[in-house]
């Protein structure tokens, strides 16, 4: 075995552990940590759950895992952010915010961990898939969900890889195959077949529970075919083999007319460091200001789940990567101290129009909210890179009162790796604005569908266009890893814009400084990430580098 396939296998033999870390709120709520192997495994109904439990786990470790983390990544290479961090970090976040090598030329792997993190958690699915024959089925009913779980959590990991780098290994099977890149056609058409294979499999009312909160749902497969399908037919410029416009407006119909989904009253309410607010002169939330919604409500549709248990002794069950949109080294409740990257630009706070109560919600003005009279202030500033007076709020940590992190109710939480808010990967606003770039649905116009979140907001009807549509997307999704996917689907030349546009002023350090952006270079690279290149090293030339990034 050459050393390629054991950096996917190996990393895949990590499933045979199958379970995760203990939970409180979510199905993943575990404490067996008993090791198994294919020879004395997938017998049992009961080894199918523990198999499944260990496909969400791979997915949940595509954020719990050290890495660059595709959500901290997507919000950095679009026009939102800045890359930022600290002032003696190295420079691979700024190479990813601008898809140039030469921001630090030694950084060739950047997403090394990433890569084989993503190729374990397939390889995981595939060994449920691969296995399913043998198992002793109880139940067809569990049968069929498992599987159609199975299928979709597979997809969901090829998507993200196959937007992150384009050109990529594809396994239908636990297999160690050193392997060739295939044509992104045909990692699409198996996203479609999973997604496909889970929306008419997973019943209607399954997984809608409380305790299931996390488990694909029909309604979350549905929405994702969907997402799938105007990133596709926008990057490729071409139709989708295996998924039609009219099949994808019959999923987006089923999601609202039969999903019971609705927008949460409060745009503020959908996130903690929006909603909560400390009771006087105590280390914890007040009951009656504080109007988090909470993670199981009416408009979460799929969100990847974390606890706060994660420990420094391989045991990854935090939202790992959400430290790193803290405030650098900066604690004012209920914002948390972080590592101070991706800086909101200037530029896209002041998208947000007069009246639109979804800028105050999705990011924190230092100024304005009195950030700037923390003793800690100064000396954070002195400390941060692309400092610009805004952060991402969505995403912040939390903490309370006396800086003690707030991921554990008794303050007990390291702020590096137990931060466990959920990755909101659909939500409802998301399928309403999708139903008003199609044009509507039967049960849902487009014009009623953008009116609908702009209200939310706080905003008037406006007509419902595409640039009127995308444009509401860039403000109603802010931050949550969309924005830059839906530049890229509109064009590599769009999204290079944009980016480019973002380029200003900052602070390095506390000194003036600006970012600057080649544009030149986004567009060499097709708006695609690089492959990591110790893994095209160990193929031993079988893998082949993205352009751009030669």
């Amino acid at each position: 075995m050459n050393k390629f396939k054991y950096s996917i296998l190996s990393a895949g033999i990590a499933a045979m552990g199958l379970m995760t870390g203990a939970c409180s709120d979510s199905f993943l709520d575990v404490s067996s940590k008993t090791e198994s192997n294919t020879e004395n495994f997938y017998k049992t109904e009961g080894d199918a759950w523990r198999a499944l439990l260990g496909c969400y786990d791979g997915w949940r470790q595509i954020s719990s895992s050290p890495g660059v983390g595709f959500y901290v990544a997507s919000t950095v290479m679009s026009d939102e952010c800045y890359g930022a961090a600290g002032q003696a970090d190295p420079y691979n976040y700024q190479l990813i915010d601008g898809f140039d090598q030469s921001k630090s030329p030694s950084d060739q792997n950047v997403y090394e961990q990433d890569w084989k993190v993503y190729y374990a958690g397939v390889y995981r699915c595939n060994e449920l898939i691969a296995h399913e024959e043998q198992i002793n089925w109880q139940s067809e009913a569990n049968r069929s969900l498992y599987m159609a779980e199975c299928h979709a959590l597979r997809a969901l990991l090829y998507f993200d890889m196959v937007r992150l780098w384009g050109n990529i290994p594809l396994f239908l099977e636990p297999t160690s195959e050193n392997r060739e890149q295939a044509d992104p056609d045909e990692v699409y058409a198996a996203i479609v077949s999973d997604l496909k294979f889970a929306a008419e499999n997973i019943p209607q009312g399954a997984n809608r529970s409380t305790s299931d909160n996390g488990r694909i749902t029909r309604y979350a497969a549905e929405s994702l075919l969907a997402r799938v399908y105007l990133f596709y037919t926008g990057y490729y410029g071409k139709d989708l083999a295996g998924l039609t416009k009219a099949e994808v407006v019959n999923y987006l119909d089923d999601v609202v007319a039969n999903g019971g989904y609705s927008l949460v009253q409060g745009f503020k309410n959908l996130w903690p460091a929006a909603s909560l607010v400390a009771a006087e002169g105590k280390n914890e939330w007040d009951p009656e200001l504080s109007t988090y919604a909470g993670a199981a409500n009416s408009e979460f549709i799929l969100q990847q789940k974390f606890t706060p248990t994660q420990d420094y002794n391989g045991n990854n069950d935090s939202n790992r990567w959400q430290v790193m949109m803290g405030m650098r080294s900066l604690n004012f409740c209920p914002y948390g101290k972080g590592w101070g990257a991706a800086t909101v630009t200037p530029a896209y706070f002041n998208k947000f129009g007069a009246g639109d109560a979804r800028q105050s919600a999705s990011v924190i003005n230092l100024a304005s909210e009195g950030v700037t009279g923390a003793a800690d202030y100064a000396n954070s500033v002195k400390d941060w890179r692309e400092f610009t007076g805004y952060c991402v709020k969505k995403y912040s940590p939390i903490a309370f009162p006396d800086g003690l992190n707030a991921s554990r109710p008794d303050g007990s939480g390291d702020f590096q790796i137990t931060n466990s808010q959920d990755w909101v990967i659909m939500r409802y606003a998301d399928v309403l604005l999708m139903v008003a770039e199609l044009g509507g649905v039967p049960s849902k116009t487009a014009q009623a569908a953008l009116d609908d979140v702009r209200a939310r907001a706080g905003l008037g009807s406006i007509p419902a266009t595409f640039e009127n549509v995308m444009n509401e997307r860039a403000l109603e999704l802010a931050f949550e890893g969309h924005r830059y996917w839906d530049l890229l689907r509109q064009g590599v030349d769009k999204a290079a814009d944009a980016i480019a546009a973002t380029a200003g002023p900052v602070k390095n350090g506390g000194i003036d400084a600006a970012v600057s952006y080649d544009r030149s270079k986004i567009i060499a690279t097709k708006g695609l990430s690089q492959i990591p290149v110790n893994q095209i090293i160990l193929s031993n030339g079988v893998l082949h580098q993205n352009a751009g990034w030669e």
